[in-house]
């Protein structure tokens, strides 16, 4: 169930709020300026049984900055920026703690940009959440309360360009519409109609406008100001504003004490979900949806219901083709298994395959290299990886010291740079080692390809390697050359 829309106007009196239920009951009340407001707000809204959600909180007009500004029509992106500087002029507080929305005004072509600002205090917005907290409320908007009276206005409108004098209390706010939309707005003590006709008068040329087509009094005792000569003399008719049929009812049972501000928040119960001046902090407002994406959300709520419906109706179906679907799925379970095993063995020869050939088209020659090393190492260490690659080699096993390793591995001249990669650890009677060395490539290492040299080349043009003083090592000889014609066949032995 949806709550009663709720106005609430903070004005220099106090708090008055408006209730309208779905019914299209009303109620309304107003708090005065206490210490705990928002206790007050809570108890009050309990006593008369309203529960609701959500609240839109309107302002006083004296209480925010309005501005029409003009500003160059190609700032684009930067508007915000260059409101915010325009805006220092204007207000008196540092711009880090300003509130402020703006509102496009219509311009003439290739003319200025037309910019209505609205701005406050950010300490005002803020005490003004605090009020709801209490109540546990959600703020659909702050804004300025006369900024909403075109809410109680009916939609066919005669009056192209129409002034709202409305009183409330000791103050006057003056709206200028522009076709029922906020183009300007004013405040001025509550005076006589001359005064207020002179306001009007000197604010026109601020929009532009020369004359207008109608004034309109509204809000406590507006009886004086209807029959003003002063305001007859604008040369515009004085009346009533022209509401809608529904809030003409709502306005029959307001009170007539405090009539000015109950009809402000009534106005503010009554308006747009999202206001033209929001000064509410945009992580806090509700998500407006386009009318696109509202289409978008109902096409997939009827979707999904359909859905389900279909579903529902195929219920009994769908869960005998599941279950004959799990018991197919169980009988070829061991299949499926032979066949993943073989797809892993198959992926594991596709590596190693890969990997010689990837071997094969660098130009290494693995034996040569297992080679250098079988005749390098001692008889005490043994291999458990080689890993190769055009560069370098690296190879971890064990050996009884491994740190003589590294003097023999130098000697060779087809090794550079043989080190350590991981810290050598001691196992059980042996010493764990990972060894890494770079080899000089051309036709004396063992990457060569194109030019490889041949046992006696090789025997001949590799110097001999440099032996380190301590340990033991082995003497090292060419392998003998190899014999392009074929092996002779073995003699058959005499028998007896």
């Amino acid at each position: 169930m949806i709550g009663p829309r709720v106005g609430l106007f903070l004005h220099e009196r106090g708090l008055t709020a408006t209730a309208v239920t779905g019914r299209g009951r009303l109620q309304t009340f107003t708090l005065a300026s206490e210490d705990n407001p928002a206790s007050l707000l809570r108890a009050e809204l309990a006593t008369r049984r309203l529960t609701p959600r959500r609240a839109r909180i309107g302002l006083q007009r004296s209480l925010v900055t309005v501005k029409a500004l003009e500003v160059p029509a190609a700032v684009g992106s930067s508007l915000a920026q260059v409101l915010r500087f325009e805006l220092e002029r204007h207000v008196p507080f540092p711009p880090e703690e300003m509130a402020f929305d703006s509102l496009t005004l219509p311009t003439t072509k290739g003319g200025p940009l037309r910019v209505l600002v609205a701005a406050c205090e950010r300490r005002t917005v803020e005490r003004v959440l605090r009020l709801l907290e209490e109540p546990r409320l959600k703020p659909l908007s702050v804004t300025v309360a006369c900024h909403n009276l075109p809410a109680l206005l009916g939609r066919r409108l005669k009056a192209r360009r129409a002034v709202w004098a409305h009183r409330h209390g000791d103050a006057i706010d003056v709206v200028f519409l522009g076709s029922g939309e906020l183009r300007l707005s004013r405040t001025v003590p509550a005076a006589g109609g001359s005064e207020l006709a002179a306001e009007i008068a000197g604010s026109l040329p601020l929009l532009k406008w020369k004359d207008c087509d109608a004034v309109w009094v509204s809000g406590d005792e507006p009886g004086p100001f209807l029959s003003s000569p002063a305001l007859a003399d604008l040369g515009a008719p004085v009346s009533e504003p022209p509401y809608r049929s529904g809030v003409t009812g709502l306005l029959a049972v307001l009170p007539d004490a405090d009539r000015g501000v109950a009809m402000l928040a009534l106005a503010l119960a009554l308006g747009r979900r999202q206001p033209l001046l929001n000064l509410l902090p945009e992580e806090l407002r509700p998500r407006n949806l386009t009318v696109g994406q509202l289409v978008t959300a109902g096409v997939a709520t009827l979707t999904a219901a359909l859905g389900v419906a279909a579903l529902l109706a195929q219920g009994d179906v769908d869960r005998h083709y599941l279950d004959d679907l799990d018991r197919t799925t169980r009988a070829l379970g061991p299949q499926v298994k032979v066949v993943e095993q073989i797809a892993a063995e198959l992926n594991q020869k596709k590596r190693l395959l890969a990997a010689f050939k990837a071997v094969e088209e660098s130009g290494i020659r693995p034996l040569s290299v297992m080679r250098e090393l079988t005749e390098l190492l001692p008889q005490d260490a043994w291999l458990s990886t080689l890993s190769l690659d055009a560069k370098s080699v690296e190879i971890t096993g064990q050996a009884n010291a491994a740190s003589q390793l590294i003097p023999l591995l130098e000697s060779s001249p087809w090794l550079d740079r043989v080190e350590f990669t991981s810290p050598v650890t001691r196992g059980r009677d042996k010493e764990q080692f990972r060894i890494k060395a770079a080899w000089e490539t051309g036709p004396a290492g063992p990457a060569a390809t194109s030019a490889a040299l041949t046992p006696e080349r090789a025997a001949v043009e590799r110097p001999a390697p440099q032996r380190p003083a301590t340990g033991t090592v082995r003497p090292r000889s060419p392998p003998p050359a190899a014999d392009p014609r074929p092996a002779p066949a073995p003699r058959p032995q005499p028998e007896g």
